[in-house]
């Protein structure tokens, strides 16, 4: 029996937002449906095949769904998805919504054993995986975890049996089907996606129609610091809080968007495509199956997207691509049609990055702050966003908006609300909170108060205004011989020093001090080792800053780029080991 994905919140407060209207009250399929209803051949999807309209999705939506349902595949089955930005990746989000069944998708960059360990943990009974990506195989790793000997060894002497020899159990023993997508020979073990779609019948499909409150996907957490956390939402907490979010960025009057989605769709930022862009809001999917500026450059001049969402780190590559096409004198070079808005999350967005992707995109940029775990905050698209408060407490996360998530400022202990101005843990509830954590009671215990709020773990304060300020995290930071060191804080500071283009601030091991802060650092200018700036110039800039000489870094890690994680977020454990070997 799969895991209990039970909600946290009074049923009755779930169900004054469906009343209400905050949420539409429909499983995400139906939702689809009714998008390609009014528009037969709107496009839904582009990728590197090409155009894709919303009634050929919904054919092969309808075949993929019957395939499943014939594979014994049903409701409140969980079912993983490890494939990248592609029409692939939408037609299994939708057919499995449209049998009831609960999507766990996770990025093709995610490792064999954290893979393994995720459809451990949620006991998938199934896994539609890419064949060959970038290099790895993921179809084949994972059937080969489905295939360890499980029965018990054979008696060899029946006239004096001896007890079977133990042998070992399966990496995953709930799963039973690897589907292989791609190009290429089917992995021993597995069924071809392909073939599940072209020997199916979509004339025999029939929709479930779940519970638009029951769980419709698990959302995963980046794992950059531990082991990934898995988080249940149902389809009114997709389409309805998350969708709600992304209405507020589509100005008036709205017409469906056109959405180029430089993050994985697996990711917790990314389950803004299927369910939001295309099931809530009819709009189109623009997808590249690998991120890099280049591409993403590309994308926005040949598509002319209405929205692009990325992470900082994202768009300070395509700046200084941009930057590189104007030093090459390439024809029409740094000029990008100009979208509705450049969407950033999944990690702090400097004011200065926010100034230099604004003039080079000539539109707003949104500063996202939000997570897997429920909480979304953002700065829309009149205000502008990074500014630090004049007396150094963080940044501006915007004004937070109760169709999507309330969100208070409580005391860390007894998650009591505080005053206006006070710092304290941020917290959220609203027609976006989850239902619960997969198979983690402890974290349900841990992360979510008895009436349903979810503690985020990040600090911050509420103005005289309403406006939420993000200030760091409660257990994020570096401890040096016995004091605090904010790496986000610091972080925030070198951002604005002329010579850095990137930065991220991490821990490393030290035997006198127990932790010294490192600073890894893209230059501005790659060109020349002396462009990068030095442990003194660091120390300069942060003095001038106001930085007291106890929170400067003590380490320098100079990196052509960041190394990002599978969800596309700067990776904080890799630059900490590199950063440790370095020094």
């Amino acid at each position: 029996m799969p895991h209990p994905l039970n909600d946290l919140l009074p049923a009755s407060l779930r169900r004054s937002w469906a009343v209400d209207g905050t949420c539409p009250d429909l499983d995400l399929y139906s939702l689809f449906r009714a998008r390609q209803i009014s528009d037969l051949h709107r496009t839904a999807v582009i990728d590197a095949k090409g155009k894709l309209c919303y009634t050929a999705l919904d054919r092969k939506v309808r075949c993929l769904a019957v395939g499943l349902r014939g594979l014994g595949i049903g409701a409140g089955d969980v079912v993983g998805v490890q494939l990248p930005n592609s029409r692939n990746a939408v037609i299994a989000d939708l057919a499995l919504a449209a049998i009831g069944a609960v999507a766990l998708p996770f990025p093709v960059g995610r490792g064999a054993a954290e893979a393994t360990s995720l459809l451990r943990r949620a006991e998938a009974v199934a896994v539609i995986a890419a064949t060959e990506h970038r290099g790895t195989h993921p179809a084949a790793t994972l059937a080969a975890s489905t295939s360890v000997a499980t029965a018990t060894a054979a008696v060899t002497d029946p006239a004096a049996p001896k007890p079977p020899k133990p042998t070992k159990q399966p990496k995953l023993p709930t799963l039973r089907h690897v589907m292989a997508v791609g190009p290429g020979p089917t992995p021993e073990g597995t069924i071809p996606f392909g073939e599940l779609l072209r020997r199916s019948d979509p004339s025999a499909f029939v929709a479930a129609r779940p519970d638009p409150d029951g769980p419709a996907r698990i959302l995963v957490s980046s794992g950059s610091e531990a082991e990934p956390k898995m988080v249940a939402y149902s389809h009114n907490a997709l389409a309805g809080g998350r969708g709600n979010f992304f209405a507020s960025l589509m100005p008036e009057p709205a017409s469906p968007p056109r959405c180029l989605f430089l993050v994985p769709l697996a990711s917790a930022f990314g389950s803004n495509g299927t369910a939001v862009t295309l099931a809530r809001h009819g709009g189109t999917l623009v997808l590249l199956d690998h991120f890099t500026p280049e591409a993403a450059i590309a994308a926005v001049r040949e598509h002319e997207p209405t929205h692009v969402l990325g992470v900082p780190t994202m768009a300070r590559m395509i700046l200084d691509r941009l930057e590189q096409e104007r030093e090459q004198g390439q024809e029409g070079a740094g000029k990008l049609p100009a979208p509705t808005a450049l969407v950033l999350g999944g990690s702090p967005l400097d004011a200065t990055t926010a100034a230099a992707a604004r003039r080079a995109f000539g539109c707003s940029v949104v500063n996202l702050y939000g997570s897997a775990d429920g909480v979304n905050c953002h700065t829309g698209l009149e205000t502008r966003p990074g500014p630090e408060r004049a007396d150094g407490h963080g940044v501006v996360a915007g004004r937070p908006d109760p169709r999507v998530a309330d969100i208070r400022v409580a005391d860390p202990a007894t998650h009591e609300p505080l005053p206006d101005g006070t710092v304290g843990e941020i917290v959220a509830r609203g027609p976006m909170t989850p239902l619960c954590y997969v198979g983690a009671p402890e974290l349900d215990a841990r992360y979510r108060t008895p009436d349903g709020w979810v503690r985020t773990g990040d600090l911050g304060l509420l103005d005289e205004a309403g406006v939420l300020h993000v200030v760091g995290r409660l257990k994020d930071v570096v401890i040096r011989g016995g004091a605090n060191i904010s790496p986000a804080e610091v972080e925030r500071e070198l951002s604005a020093h002329p010579s850095i283009r990137d930065v991220v601030c991490v821990g490393v091991p030290d035997p006198v001090m127990g932790e010294r802060l490192a600073a890894c650092v893209v230059p501005v200018s790659r060109a020349a080792d002396s462009a990068a700036p030095t442990l003194d110039d660091l120390g300069l800039h942060l003095t001038a800053h106001g930085l007291d000489r106890t929170k400067h870094p003590e380490r320098l890690l100079v990196v052509a780029e960041l190394p990002l994680t599978p969800a596309g977020k700067p990776d904080r454990a890799a630059l900490r080991e590199r950063a440790a070997t370095h020094a």
